[in-house]
C-alpha cells in the first residue's frame, strides 16, 4: 500500500525532525466521510476467498482504476529510485558494503546485528535503526560501541532512501566500512522501496512458521539472503527446516539461505564469512 500512498511525513533522526528536500504536500483529496452503505447481512461463506492483488497494480484501493493505481506507484518509486541512486554513488565511492536488512517484528535482528557487531571486532562499520518510534535499537547498537543513527518513520512502515541519504550525511562512514540498515520490521512494504543499498538479507525465525515465503513472497524474491534465525529454538518448536529451504526457493530458486543462533553462535562464522566476501567483492 505505502507505493501508492506514500508515508510518512511525521520522520525524525536521533530525536530531530528530518529536513525534506522536496514537498510531500501532495494534492490527495481523501474524504473519510464519504457514506458505506454495505450490508453486512448477507450472507458469507466462511471458506471463501477475498483477493485483492489480482489486478496489474497488484493492490486495490476503492476509487482507484488500476491504471490510476499504477501511475501513482511509478511516480512515487521513481523519486525514490533516483535518492536511491544517489545514495549508491556515495556508497559505492567508499567501497562501502551496504545491507538492508527486513524481516517481521521479532526475528532478532538487533539482537544478531549487535552479536554481528562484536565479533568483527575493529572493522569500520555504521548502523541506521529504522522504527517507528523509540531509541532503543539505536541504544542496544551503541552499546557495543558502534555508530548507529536512528530513524523514527512515525505512522510510516518502511524507510526510504531519502530518509538514508540523511542519516549518510550524519554518519560519515570510513572506506571500504559495513553499513546495516535495519529496516522497520515489515514484510511487505520494504520490498518496494531501494535505499541504494547492494542487497537485502531477509532475517526469519523459525518461530514465524515454514510457510511464511509463500505468504510474503515478495519480500524473499527481493532478498539476496536469507537468515534463519534462532535455530536453537527448533527442536523444541516442531520447526521443518528442510521445508522453510523449500518454500524459500520456491519463491526465489537463486537465494542463499544461512541458518544460525545469534545466541548460542551456531552458524555465526558462515554468516561473517558471507559477509567478508561481500566486502571483499565490493573492493575489487
Amino acid at each position: 500500500m505505502c507505493t501508492v500512498c506514500g508515508c510518512s511525513d511525521t520522520v525524525t533522526a536521533d530525536g530531530k525532525a528530518m529536513g525534506h528536500s522536496h514537498s510531500h504536500s501532495h494534492s490527495h483529496s481523501h474524504d473519510h466521510n464519504h457514506d458505506h452503505n454495505h450490508d453486512h447481512n448477507h450472507d458469507h461463506h466462511h471458506h471463501d476467498h477475498h483477493h485483492y492483488g489480482q489486478g496489474e497494480a497488484g493492490v486495490s484501493v476503492p476509487g482507484m482504476s488500476q491504471s490510476r493505481l499504477i501511475e501513482v506507484e511509478t511516480a512515487i518509486l521513481s523519486q525514490n529510485d533516483s535518492y536511491a541512486a544517489q545514495n549508491r554513488r556515495i556508497l559505492k565511492a567508499l567501497d562501502v558494503l551496504a545491507l538492508n536488512l527486513v524481516s517481521s517484528p521479532g526475528s532478532g535482528k538487533t539482537t544478531l546485528l549487535c552479536e554481528t557487531i562484536k565479533r568483527l571486532g575493529d572493522a569500520p562499520l555504521a548502523v541506521i535503526e529504522g522504527d517507528q518510534q523509540t531509541q532503543n535499537d539505536a541504544d542496544r547498537i551503541r552499546a557495543t560501541g558502534a555508530r548507529a543513527v536512528q530513524i523514527n518513520t512515525g505512522k510510516g512502515c518502511h524507510l526510504d532512501a531519502h530518509m538514508v541519504g540523511h542519516a549518510l550525511d550524519d554518519l560519515r562512514l570510513r572506506q571500504g566500512a559495513y553499513l546495516f540498515i535495519e529496516n522497520v520490521g515489515n514484510l511487505v512494504c520494504p520490498a518496494a522501496f531501494d535505499l541504494g543499498e547492494d542487497c537485502k538479507v531477509a532475517i526469519l525465525s523459525v518461530t514465524e512458521g515454514e510457510d511464511k515465503p509463500l505468504k510474503y513472497p515478495d519480500m524473499f524474491t527481493a532478498a539476496r539472503l536469507a537468515i534463519l534465525n534462532k535455530i536453537d529454538l527448533a527442536p523444541h518448536c516442531d520447526v521443518d527446516l528442510d521445508l522453510y529451504e523449500a518454500n524459500l526457493r520456491r519463491v526465489n530458486p537463486g537465494i542463499e539461505i544461512i541458518g544460525l543462533s545469534a545466541r548460542t553462535g551456531e552458524g555465526m562464522e558462515t554468516w561473517l564469512a558471507w559477509l567478508k566476501a561481500r566486502l571483499a567483492d565490493k573492493a575489487a
